[in-house]
């Protein structure tokens, strides 16, 4: 007789399947099975709670509640995991109530640790924490996790673990961290190191100059154009200049792919009341796409111009949202802003005159931070529940995204918030040191970035 499963590979395929599977917890079967589970273990078998372990991180609805399956469907495991503050989520959250079946220990709790962590570096979370029992720690360990301190959970002893969450200084690596070596020798006007525009000598005109990455022209040609004018006129703003022209240097494959380009930067150039003063064009070429802004001030910020004991400000535009196939990486409040409203933000650090301040670049609110410190020659400390932040944006996402405008600013304690449309307020401070810390509503500190994030040195 022959064996039609063995033909048909079904044999093969199901010695290949996976004894188990993780998946997010999405009715209330499953539930009662997870918290069942509990009920078996933290119990009965370890004799930690009396009655139930049930607490009000299981009735809070944003608690989201990961199960592995073994292959008959069965739930043999879980982990919950969830905000830890109250009200907003400030992108800080506890993980718990990790639970595997005797019969299935082994390899279903890393699976469930690692899940967590993935679930919620994906959430947007910034500091990520769990309260383990002793004899669990050394899997935490070997998973990458650190001890913070020891801790008691229903008079048992517990400890505190935390993920390393690299996501700020991971970005701030990939777009800044080469400068230093790169620009050796090309050290810029004293005073304005590292600044993204400049003095020019024996004038009260300040230059800046920025490009377009070539991937994005050519995948969003009309809204590479709108950014080459925004990216520009916000790096003067920064430096408390009024803008008074443009220059462009285009590269594009053809007439038609040029037009594209040259439609969203016009159109951008009107809404700011910025004029193009002229540029260059190259057709058959690669997609490239570079402005140079001119403005002008009696008296340019720098943005090392802070010191430690100086309150930091962010100042940003939180109308709008997520451009379009860039969730989460560039937020978008310019494009429905009208002139008066773009030109009282470019206004408001000459208005307001900090000693420091710089627009917020593609290395997000905390890697800008980062420059503003480094340039200063001090380190700096965020906290997180004061920053503005968009309701639509995740805090994960606000800090390391490009937003459409923000700038962070240094002064004297009590200076005066910035006048324009967007939202502003003191959210930190520089201090001794380097780097960057979060500061987090029980006081703790975490690191986002450990040292200087260009290597360019003060300014």
């Amino acid at each position: 007789m022959i064996d039609v499963l063995a033909v048909l590979g079904d044999r093969a395929t199901i010695a290949r399947q996976p004894e188990f599977r993780v998946e997010q917890a999405d009715d209330a079967a499953t539930m009662a099975a997870y918290h069942a589970l509990r009920t078996d273990v933290f119990v009965r078998d370890q004799g930690l709670f009396t009655g139930h372990d049930r607490d009000e991180r299981d009735e809070d609805p944003r608690t989201v509640v990961l199960v592995a399956r073994d292959r008959a469907g069965t739930v043999v495991g879980g982990v919950r995991l969830g905000p830890a503050t109250r009200g907003t989520d400030l992108g800080w959250w506890l993980g718990g109530r990790l639970v595997v079946a005797p019969a299935s220990r082994g390899t279903v709790g890393s699976a469930l640790i690692r899940a967590a962590c993935a679930y919620a570096e994906n959430a947007g979370v910034l500091r990520f924490e769990a309260t383990v029992q002793v004899r669990t720690e050394a899997l935490f360990v070997r998973l990458g996790w650190t001890p913070v301190r020891p801790v008691s959970v229903a008079g048992s002893a517990h400890v505190l673990m935390r993920w390393p969450i690299r996501r700020i200084a991971a970005l701030a690596e990939a777009t800044k961290s080469d400068l230093g070596p790169l620009l050796a020798g090309l050290t810029g006007m004293p005073g304005f190191v590292g600044d993204d525009g400049v003095p020019v000598p024996g004038s009260d005109l300040v230059a800046a100059c920025d490009a377009i990455l070539p991937s994005m022209v050519e995948r969003d040609p009309d809204w590479a154009g709108w950014c080459s004018v925004l990216v520009n006129v916000n790096d003067l703003a920064a430096m408390g200049a009024d803008p008074v022209g443009l220059l462009d240097a285009l590269g594009a494959r053809d007439r038609s792919f040029a037009t594209r380009v040259l439609a969203g930067l016009r159109r951008a150039s009107e809404a700011y009341a910025v004029p193009v003063l002229g540029g260059h064009t190259q057709l058959g070429v690669p997609a490239a796409l570079s402005v140079t802004a001119l403005g002008r001030t009696g008296r340019p910020v720098p943005g090392g111009g802070g010191k430690p004991g100086h309150r930091v400000r962010l100042t940003a535009d939180l109308a709008g949202g997520w451009r379009p196939g860039y969730a989460g990486r560039q937020w978008d409040s310019t494009t429905t802003r009208r002139t008066p409203e773009l030109r009282a933000m470019l206004a408001s650090v000459g208005t307001a005159l900090p000693a420091a301040a710089k627009d917020v670049s593609m290395a997000g609110v905390v890697g800008t931070l980062g420059m503003l410190a480094e340039a200063s020659g001090c380190g700096s400390v965020l906290t997180v529940a004061d920053v503005p932040r968009p309701s639509g944006a995740t805090v994960g996402d606000w800090l390391t995204c490009f937003p459409g405008f923000a700038v962070l600013t240094a002064d004297e304690p009590g200076a005066g918030a910035l006048v324009s449309p967007a939202m502003s307020a003191e959210c930190g401070e520089l201090v001794a040191g380097q780097g960057v810390m979060l500061r987090w509503p029980d006081g703790e500190q975490t690191v986002a970035i450990e040292a200087g994030v260009t290597g360019m040195g003060t300014a």
